[in-house]
């Protein structure tokens, strides 16, 4: 039987290092802020705000609410992004996904300054990833180094498998693990013989977003595997990964929910302190 990769376990040890950070920056005088912006009603994104605004509170660092509604348009949010841009009390800069239909989503994200963009979207921060030099990484995939970092697992040298290839978690992902000298092998709808690729992976990610994706047979016995997904199946929230049967397999695994989900709104705090120690000069 694996061992559970316990992502509330290393959120509440990242978020730690973060509370102390920002408590020590505090004390010289400066503070760490965040501006999250919502357009529209979107249940989920509701929920995802609310999250990111008591991590926040919890952390110590200042979260800027911007609520907007469903009709704004692309210039108005612009509008408002070159403002956010220009606000020195204001680190990082989030803009809620998904916007309204006919809200420009491309532009926008390419709006937000590379210096405050938390959430890694904007093509200078996807270059910087590209070459190795970054400041910033998209919070998903940076949560499952974190967690790959605080388990010992090894990267370097191993044949890792990602499947799924967004700009939000599979390229990135695929981009840090070669970063830590991994092998690696990106999949995605289009592949070929899937299960005979992921068969050989010692370290499997999974971000396809469909719920019992990956079976037992698609696993090599001791891989690690880290499941992204996060899915309804009868109403019940599960993975991409049957669990019960890959877990027999694996030595690491990630559990739906309660791995890598509690990561993603850690990593996006980290990112803010990273922001706001830069446009202090401190890094």
């Amino acid at each position: 039987m694996s061992k559970i990769i316990d992502g509330k376990k290393v959120s509440a040890f990242v978020k730690e290092n973060i509370k102390n950070e920002v408590k020590n920056l505090k004390e010289r005088g400066i503070g760490v802020g965040l501006a999250v912006i919502l357009v529209g009603e979107d249940p989920a994104s509701k929920i995802y705000v609310a999250n990111k605004k008591k991590a926040c509170a919890d952390l110590g660092i200042v979260s800027m609410e911007y609520l907007l509604p469903e009709n704004t348009t692309t210039d108005e949010l612009l509008s408002l992004i070159d403002t956010l841009n220009n606000e020195k009390t204001v680190n990082g800069i989030l803009c809620q996904l998904p916007l309204p239909k006919g809200i420009d989503e491309k532009t926008v994200l390419n709006a937000i300054s590379p210096e405050k963009d938390v959430d890694a979207f904007h093509p200078v921060n996807v270059g910087k990833i590209m070459i190795g030099d970054y400041d910033f990484v998209p919070c998903t995939p940076a949560g499952i180094m974190e967690m790959l970092k605080y388990y010992d697992i090894q990267i370097e040298s191993k044949t890792c498998v990602v499947i799924g290839r967004s700009n939000i978690v599979g390229k990135p992902m695929s981009m840090l693990l070669m970063h830590a000298n991994g092998t690696v092998t990106t999949c995605h709808s289009r592949t070929k013989n899937l299960s005979d690729i992921t068969s050989r992976a010692d370290i499997l990610v999974s971000s396809v977003g469909k719920a019992n994706f990956v079976t037992a047979d698609m696993v090599k016995e001791g891989a690690v595997v880290i499941d992204v997904g996060m899915n309804r199946d009868d109403g019940k929230l599960c993975g991409d990964v049957v669990f019960e049967e890959v877990s027999k397999k694996a030595s690491y695994i990630t559990p739906v929910p309660g791995g890598v989900g509690p990561m993603t709104i850690a990593m996006l705090m980290k990112n803010t302190l990273t922001a706001a120690k830069r446009q202090n000069n401190l890094i």
